[in-house]
């Protein structure tokens, strides 16, 4: 039988203090296609799968599903306090013993990950820079078609620009770092059509202190004054996983 695999957690967050070693259903979940959802246990952990079968089903829709059945399992491991470890969109075991061994030759992973996310969850900081004095560092630089010294000119100012963008979002950056004082943080910035530079943070903080963030954004509100700002969140812990568990797959 094969498995649609959503994220892994610890077993107490859907059977409190006892330990199964069957599968066992999670009523109040549904899953991609409104499929039953399922905890798969190997120790005291357990793995969120469905049951599945091969097809195109693995759509928009789908994503915004998979999403879901991970929010979910957050919640309900918060209650527990513990975390959830999210699969990526689309990771289907075929067998049981796919499953078994995958869960095995992470397991370490699996348990330094769940030992170091408890507890903890990610807020979603958004940032769109519309300072005027960056508009000559947001205009983009149209290469020549063919090679020479104005090729190369150009490809000068075009780096020039980018490490202009990159130096603001860095000092922007350091300034909420500052201000919020997360646990940890990534960072991304692009450049967005209606001219301004979009910087966006994820901040892994505890959970006792997501009330403490939240209002810190309101200060951050007044301090950032050239940036529309935006906060979201808690979300599970999507960009702070050990790097062993993004490589996991059928």
């Amino acid at each position: 039988m094969a498995w649609y695999a959503y994220c892994i957690t610890e077993q107490q967050a859907f059977q409190g203090e006892s330990r199964a070693r069957r599968p066992f259903v999670i009523n109040e979940i549904h899953g991609i296609g409104e499929r039953q959802v399922m905890g798969y246990p190997s120790g005291e952990l357990a793995v969120i799968v469905s049951e599945y079968k091969r097809s195109n089903d693995l759509d928009q829709k789908a994503i915004l599903e998979h999403l879901k059945v991970v929010a979910e399992c957050f919640r309900s491991a918060t209650s527990s306090n513990t975390t959830v470890l999210p699969f990526r969109f689309g990771t289907i075991f075929d067998t049981d013993d796919a499953l078994r061994r995958a869960v095995r030759a992470n397991r370490k992973a699996f348990l330094k990950g769940v030992a170091h996310l408890r507890g903890k969850a990610e807020m979603h900081l958004k940032l769109l820079v519309k300072d005027g004095s960056l508009r000559e560092a947001l205009s983009e630089i149209v290469l020549p078609a063919t090679v020479g010294g104005d090729y190369l000119t150009k490809l000068r100012e075009k780096a020039s620009r980018q490490r202009e963008r990159q130096t603001k979002a860095r000092a922007i950056s350091v300034q909420v770092h500052k201000l919020f004082n997360p646990l940890e943080e990534e960072v991304s910035c692009k450049k967005v059509d209606s001219g301004g530079m979009l910087i966006d943070i994820a901040h892994l903080v505890d959970r006792k202190q997501i009330e403490k963030y939240q209002a810190r954004y309101n200060s951050a509100a007044r301090q950032f004054k050239d940036c529309e700002l935006s906060v979201s969140g808690p979300w599970p812990p999507y960009h702070f996983l050990p790097g062993k568990l993004r490589t996991v797959t059928n």
